[in-house]
């Protein structure tokens, strides 16, 4: 068998205590061949039942023995059947030894291979363990673990050991399942071996790792510290992001009976002329250009290589800092893991004490890595002691790529203090919001936590392999409904919630809850009706409820217009996806009431100016920007007594119009005696 290909054997418990969790069994098995039907369709699987009433494997022929042990799959290429007898799994009647399973797996896997393929053979093992084992006909049961392990160990097997472990268990199968675990408990520390417990249905889907992908380094060299003091280390990536697998284009015109049709689809581009559309551009007449401005720059190959910044490739240490400088959400991107040489003593000594002096002075590295020679970007990132509590694993460190200055958006809210009292939350309803935080606890103390990332598959992509899988055999089917499994995952758990009514019931009480019906994506703006007209009143109710429209629905206001400029002032300063978004409303707005007023006869604008700037005041105190507000009123003032325009500062002191104080928006330099006392409302001056 080829190096790059996996041999699996599952050993499934189908006694009857294991009947009810069979179903989900039936999933991550079925869920194994079907992602290696995409991503390894040359690897090998077979499929071990014990508990059966039935015994059918060649040891019990050979030697005798190893009773209720079918074997319902030899090993094989995985194909489209083998998902079916995954799916229908028979259900054994009696209690079953999975000591005699891993040995008819063992010898399943030595008989195919023999000794080749070191370190590609796996075992995987799913069972509750609450039947009794048989005691051996020689030795104690930790000698027949120890020659078990010792003959996988030579074969380079690996064992993977998952336990089902429900909440409620009856008494008399306690003393059998302490047991079982202890047995179970020395594979790891013999031979090459992992147990894991699980206590519900999702987390028994996402146990088993349904895509096997073997490490490989990003990184080895050295760890410089200095010039003189380096440690040599491998690099590999400890988490990424689990994609969907590359969908292809294929072409149906093959004829069916050619059996070596690739069916691939190629794609050839043309660059035709824009004055003559049938003469094609060769490449050596075409030249990629940048935007700068209204103009577009030619840059040439070979100058935009020349231009590229060429680092060396090295990992280096610029400094130490306290880890608490560091700050989680800061993280980007995956994360990598740098662990010594392994063939290089010094270094795993190094790594170890860097580790260790690390951790116990709270400290954390930052570094510059380029991985490899040419790459076009460097990145700089946080290394993380990771010290080992095993003898047997080494030291080692977490890599996070940290942010640059342009890589950080800086969001601005406003600040909950600055609301009135009326808004802000009082005892009892901060106590019911509390409690329903409390209630929603995934990690609860006397029960396993839910939704661990180890254990927690994507429900997006497990439901795209399934359709997968049953598109393959039925090309018109429908997608299914999803998987009740991967509702636990996606929505809240019923159980919980009926658990917890109360604590639902009192948030309802203490709070007003709308639902919040689906609107239509587009909204024509209704046409701004002038102020002082007898559907002012009514035009305002509407235009509110347009402008939370078009907020829930994402539209994006670039510019204030003529028709609703409040409306469209409230909208770029709610825009959250670059903070310049508010200074440019800010300036907009003060632009409007500026021409507003100059353009004003006898007064007739100055009540739509005074809409603008009321807004324009509510946003500014909203959004932490008293100055700009101040500064403008301070302004807009003088420009009025420059051109004869008092009117209209003494309009505004009769509708209380006032500068921003510091009760408002605590940025604010303004007293609240002095906004009181800035507009008072003057006589006319006589003739």
């Amino acid at each position: 068998m080829a190096r790059n290909k996996e041999a699996l054997v599952l050993l499934l418990d189908v006694g009857p205590s294991m009947h009810h969790l069979l179903p989900e069994v039936e999933k991550i098995c079925s869920m194994i061949v079907q992602k290696k039907l995409v991503y390894s369709k040359y690897d090998e699987v077979g499929v071990v039942l014990f508990g059966t009433e039935e015994t059918e494997n060649e040891l019990t022929m050979e030697v005798g023995g190893y009773e209720h042990v079918v074997v319902l799959q030899n090993i094989k290429v995985v194909d489209g059947d083998l998902v079916e007898t995954l799916k229908k799994i028979p259900r054994g009647t009696l209690p079953g030894d999975f000591l005699d399973a891993i040995v008819v797996g063992m010898d399943m896997l030595i008989k195919k291979y023999s000794s080749t393929n070191k370190g590609k053979k796996r075992l995987c093992l799913i069972t509750n363990g609450l039947s009794p084992i048989k005691d051996p006909y020689e030795g104690s049961k930790e000698d027949q673990v120890n020659a078990i392990a010792q003959q996988m160990t030579s074969h380079g097997m690996k064992l993977e050991s998952v336990v089902v472990r429900e909440s409620v268990v009856l008494d008399e199968n306690v003393s059998v399942m302490e047991e079982n675990d202890r047995i179970l408990n020395l594979f790891p520390k013999r031979t090459c071996a992992k147990m894991v417990f699980v206590e519900s249905s999702t987390s028994l889907l996402g146990a088993l790792k349904t895509r096997s992908i073997s490490p490989v380094t990003i990184f080895r060299g050295d760890l410089e510290i200095s010039p003189k003091l380096k440690i040599k280390v491998w690099v590999y990536k400890k988490t990424s992001e689990e994609k969907f697998p590359t969908l292809k284009k294929y072409s149906d015109k093959a004829p069916s009976t050619d059996k070596f049709a690739s069916h691939e689809v190629k794609v050839d581009f043309e660059y035709k002329s824009v004055e003559d559309a049938n003469k094609v551009v060769p490449p050596e007449q075409r030249i990629k250009g940048y935007q700068y401005g209204p103009q577009v720059v030619p840059i040439s190959a070979d100058e935009w290589d020349a231009v590229k910044f060429k680092p060396e490739k090295s990992v280096k240490v610029l400094g130490f800092t306290d880890s608490s400088n560091i700050m989680r959400h800061h993280y980007m991107k995956d994360v990598n893991i740098f662990i010594a040489d392994p063939g290089d003593q010094n270094a795993i000594l190094a790594v170890s004490a860097l580790a260790r002096a690390m951790k116990e002075m709270h400290k954390v590295a930052i570094l510059r890595c380029v991985w490899r020679q040419g790459q076009g970007n460097v990145v700089v990132g946080a290394l993380t002691p990771n010290v080992s509590d095993n003898d047997h694993v080494p030291d080692s460190f977490y890599f996070n790529v940290l942010p640059f200055a342009e890589d950080v958006r800086e969001f601005q809210f406003p600040s909950f203090s600055n609301l009135p009292a009326s808004l802000l939350p009082d005892e009892e309803q901060q106590e019911a919001a509390d409690n329903f935080v409390k209630m929603l606890d995934l990690a609860p103390s006397d029960k396993e936590e839910m939704l661990q990332p180890d254990f927690t598959p994507n429900p997006v992509l497990e439901r795209f392999y399934n359709y997968l899988e049953l598109k393959s055999k039925h090309p018109d089917a429908a997608v299914p409904p999803l998987d009740k499994t991967l509702k636990r995952i996606t929505e809240p758990d019923p159980e919980l919630l009926a658990k917890k009514k109360s604590a639902i019931d009192s948030l309802l009480r203490h709070f007003e809850v709308k639902q919040n019906p689906k609107l239509k994506k587009s909204m024509k703006r209704m046409r701004e009706k002038p102020s002082g007209s007898d559907e002012e009143d009514n035009y305002r109710r509407i235009t509110s409820k347009n402008k939370v429209d078009l907020i829930e629905n994402g539209v994006k206001v670039e510019k204030i217009g003529d028709l609703t400029p409040v409306q469209d002032f409230e909208l770029m300063m709610s825009r959250r996806d670059n903070p310049e978004w508010i200074n440019r409303a800010i300036t907009e707005m003060k632009n409007k009431i500026h021409d507003l007023i100059e353009d004003s006869i006898e007064g007739d604008n100055y009540p739509k100016a005074l809409d603008l700037l009321v807004a324009l005041r509510k946003g500014c105190i909203l959004e932490q920007e008293p100055k700009q507000f101040n500064d403008f009123l301070h302004q807009l003032c003088k420009f009025c007594l420059e051109h004869d325009l008092r009117s209209f500062c003494d309009f505004l002191a009769s509708k209380g119009i006032t500068l921003i104080s510091k009760t408002e928006a605590v940025d604010s330099d303004v007293t609240e005696e002095e906004a009181r006392n800035y507009l008072v409302k003057r006589e006319a001056k006589p003739e």
